[in-house]
């Protein structure tokens, strides 16, 4: 018995058994990565399909009635300091877009799914918000839904115009 040839065999064994563990390995990243854009995919159909839901077509509709930011500002200043139900009706977007700015955070949503499925939309719609938010509840609130905006900003027109007016 060759003691060069034991160890050549025994070392082509090792390798090709190294090779398949990192087949494997290699299949088993590309079946969680396909699992995460799944369910990804899933959370984001269920999630935009409620923008359509009755609640909120309620609300935009209500909002598409303020001509401008600044009309919008000066009745949800009202409305929240009446406490009408009306300020509760357009809370309703705010709040969606605030989970959504969540979830892009927490990891559930891809940045890049939501630069696809909204993109320039969320950037203007901030802008409609923005100084309603302020003028009836103060800057700093709905946050996320603020950082979401400004990511989107760099995505869409680079560092030089991220900043907004």
């Amino acid at each position: 018995m060759d003691w060069a040839e034991v160890t050549a065999i025994a070392t082509s064994i090792l390798a090709i058994g190294l090779l398949g563990g990192f087949a494997a390995a290699v299949f088993a990243a590309q079946q969680a990565k396909e699992t995460r854009r799944s369910r990804e995919a899933q959370m984001a159909s269920e999630f935009f399909r409620r923008w359509n839901d009755d609640a909120l077509v309620e609300t935009r509709r209500l909002v598409a009635r303020f001509k401008s930011a600044d009309e919008l500002r000066d009745a949800f200043a009202a409305y929240v300091a009446a406490d009408a139900p009306e300020a509760y009706v357009l809370y309703r977007e705010l709040d969606y877009f605030e989970q959504l700015a969540a979830l892009e955070r927490w990891g559930a949503f891809d940045l890049e799914l939501i630069k696809l499925l909204l993109g320039r939309t969320l950037v203007d719609r901030w802008e409609m918000w923005r100084p309603a938010v302020h003028e009836a509840l103060g800057p700093g609130v709905y946050p996320l839904f603020e950082g979401l905006v400004e990511k989107l900003r760099r995505e869409l027109d680079g560092p030089e115009r991220a900043a907004g007016p």
